[in-house]
């Protein structure tokens, strides 16, 4: 009878050894010194907390994680692979830590995410176009830091097409190159697009005109050529249009003054001819305009003088002619006014003096005529006033001297910027006592 048994208890054996030396799965993870349910724990938040070192690959255990974000940390090396499994994410957060490497294709995984923050790192290798798989994203944020290596050396995958829910996208400071995908125009819900500093080359797509959600568009310090769109006009939502540095060239479109709603205008440092469209007297909200270094001709329109919420503009470094306009009077909330390196004629309008704000009248290296207004002396708040190299005549009204915080200086020997200059004119003496000694060089040819 028990030589029968035998072979059973043995089996039987066998099998209690197998299931005492099976492992149970871990049912907890320690991070940080901190033990997390594997089942329970859904959200994570350690933003802020001075972490050091890798992310722990084991965090890829917690696998019902719907928020992970560890921001704000001192935390270097890859992001794990084990990351991408976690399916059940909603928001992903690794903003500003010092994590390297490239971003895996595997991030296409994570296509329940609807806010994902990879920016101010120093990631290499490009954008991978399975991001076009995160249809739910509403913010994606991989811009970089101003610090270290920030190479994608690719270009913005057109799958970034398929985000169509996206309200939010930043990729500036990434060296990204090649041009900006006409799918960028399937993006209708954006309202907020930052494509800054990078290597884009090529023309800023027509599409780019059915964003009309879009309050604020940073494309400035690239390398885009071509003209602006006129569709940019459909785009009446937007509060400020950032796109100086790039290789623009043409006429500013006409319908750049549907833009009713933009409080800042920043062409500079492009290649725009052509004149400044009476349409920019549209732009009532506007508080900054800055259109200098470019290769604009015509005239000031008139229509400037609408702008009554202007604090500064910039209108210097191009081939500007004819006449200030006495409309410019009507600035009052001006603070800057900057027109120096341009071809100006005619005199200064003595409407010049209802700009009690002023803190600062560049129009220096210009062809100006005429005297300079007694109204001058209205702008107490002046801290430098630049009339220099000109061709203007007669004497200097004695209301200069009421312009208490200037201080002046007969050329440039001395470097301090903060001086005022009237040098290189014809102004005729006697000079005001305030000033007799800084009125530099003049060609008193032509004076009594």
């Amino acid at each position: 009878m028990m030589k029968k048994l035998y072979p059973l208890l043995s089996v039987l054996f066998l099998i209690y050894w197998g299931c005492e030396d099976k492992k149970e799965p871990p049912t907890e993870v320690t991070l940080w010194g901190k033990v997390y349910s594997i089942e329970d724990t859904e959200r994570l938040d350690l933003s802020y907390n001075q972490l050091t070192g890798s992310i722990p690959s084991k965090i890829g255990n917690l696998k019902n994680l719907t928020y992970l974000s560890l921001s704000e940390n001192l935390l270097t090396g890859e992001i794990p692979s084990e990351i991408w499994n976690l399916t059940n994410l909603i928001e992903l957060n690794f903003h500003n830590n010092d994590l390297t490497g490239s971003i895996s294709p595997e991030i296409g995984n994570l296509t329940n995410l609807t806010n994902l923050r990879l920016s101010d790192n120093h990631f290499t290798g490009s954008i991978p176009s399975e991001i076009g798989n995160l249809t739910n994203l509403t913010e994606l944020h991989i811009s970089g830091s101003d610090i270290g290596v920030n190479q994608h050396p690719g270009s913005i995958p057109p799958e970034i097409g398929n985000l169509t829910n996206l309200t939010f996208l930043s990729l500036g400071n990434k060296q990204l190159t090649g041009s900006i995908p006409p799918e960028i125009g399937n993006l209708t819900k954006l309202t907020y697009l930052d494509l800054y500093r990078n290597e884009l080359t090529g023309s800023i797509p027509p599409e780019i005109g059915n964003l009309v959600n879009l309050e604020k568009i940073f494309l400035h310090q690239n390398e885009l050529t071509g003209s602006i769109p006129s569709e940019i006009g459909n785009m009446t939502n937007l509060n400020s249009i950032t796109s100086d540095g790039n290789q623009l060239s043409g006429s500013i479109p006409p319908e750049i003054g549907n833009l009713t709603n933009l409080r800042g205008l920043y062409l500079y440092n492009n290649q725009l001819s052509g004149s400044i469209p009476p349409e920019i007297g549209n732009l009532t909200s506007l508080i900054q305009l800055d259109l200098h270094k470019n290769q604009l001709t015509g005239s000031i329109p008139s229509e400037i003088g609408n702008l009554t919420n202007l604090t500064y503009l910039y209108l210097y470094d191009n081939q500007l002619t004819g006449s200030i306009p006495p409309e410019i009077g009507n600035l009052t909330s001006l603070s800057w006014l900057i027109s120096m390196y341009n071809q100006l004629t005619g005199s200064i309008p003595p409407e010049i003096g209802n700009l009690t704000n002023l803190t600062r009248l560049e129009l220096h290296t210009n062809q100006l005529t005429g005297s300079i207004p007694p109204e001058i002396g209205n702008l107490t708040n002046l801290t430098r006033l630049e009339l220099h190299t000109n061709q203007l005549i007669g004497e200097i009204p004695e209301s200069i001297c009421d312009l208490t915080n200037l201080n002046w200086s007969p050329d440039f020997i001395n470097p301090n910027y903060l001086y005022s200059f009237l040098f290189n004119n014809q102004l005729c003496p006697p000079y005001p006592s305030c000033i007799e000694d800084d009125v530099g060089e003049q060609d008193t040819s032509n004076c009594d």
